[in-house]
């Protein structure tokens, strides 16, 4: 399959994923921080848990920093497109890069200009966070301030919800909204609870922010990275969607 029907069939099933994925109540569910062109851990991570009972999610950051970028994302997607009930694929800053530029941008610098409105099309379909009925929430960086975490599906790209969602930062404390540093909204443990609260979940896996403490407020708040361009970080995090889970010792965060 040539890149351009790869985008056109994925596409199709992107968008009938809604940017909130519910995720069942019955097996497990695995939890893959940024990848960021390391393709050996994205394969390492479908090769042991892409059976039953588990579902798989990554939460973003397919692209960049690591040499096989694009080897990379063009293996999740066609994996999304075999197994569309298995994989859920979450958006990231990094694929973001047409609305709201960074750096470092390898991979986005070394595409054509047709190949990177390719790229930023079908990312812009990728959903934004994914929940569970027995207390999960997960997504790239920070949460939304929303009046239910449904109205995730009226997000769209690029708007002030997106930009917390996938380039938030949270900070042990008991702060609030912290401001904005580098073009990343900052926030801390009073507005963690109370939107935890307000959505009803006990524990945020997400991704995103490097010199983060794995577990933050009350281990209700677990960061992972799954890519070598994090030295000694690549982990997962795997949970029981069947078990009530209240923090990071409900959950298993996995070495790979």
């Amino acid at each position: 399959m040539n890149q351009e029907t790869l985008f056109e069939e994925v596409e199709k099933i992107l968008v009938q994923d809604s940017r909130l994925i519910h995720l069942p109540p019955e097996g497990k569910v695995v939890f893959v921080g940024d990848t960021h062109g390391d393709m050996d851990a994205s394969q390492k991570v479908l090769s042991r848990y892409l059976k039953k009972p588990y579902r798989i999610v990554f939460l973003g950051d397919y692209v960049d920093r690591g040499d096989d970028s694009e080897e990379n994302i063009n293996y999740l997607l066609r994996m999304k497109l075999q197994h569309p009930e298995e994989i859920f694929l979450l958006a990231g800053n990094h694929e973001g890069q047409m609305i709201k530029e960074l750096r470092p941008a390898n991979f986005w610098e070394s595409l054509f200009p047709g190949e990177r409105e390719q790229y930023g099309r079908v990312f812009s379909t990728l959903p934004l966070c994914a929940a569970s009925a027995n207390g999960l929430v997960a997504l790239h960086g920070a949460l939304p301030e929303l009046k239910s975490l449904e109205e995730i599906d009226r997000i769209e790209w690029g708007d002030t919800h997106w930009d917390r969602i996938v380039w938030g930062d949270f900070f042990e404390g008991d702060g609030d909204l912290l401001g904005d540093s580098w073009g990343r909204p900052r926030f801390g443990g009073t507005y963690f609870k109370r939107l935890m609260e307000r959505y009803r979940k006990k524990v945020l896996v997400r991704s995103h922010q490097p010199h983060a403490p794995s577990l933050m407020f009350e281990k209700r708040c677990i960061t992972i990275f799954t890519s070598q361009a994090y030295p000694l970080s690549r982990a997962i995090v795997i949970a029981d969607l069947e078990k009530e889970i209240r923090n990071a010792g409900d959950v298993i965060i996995e070495r790979i």
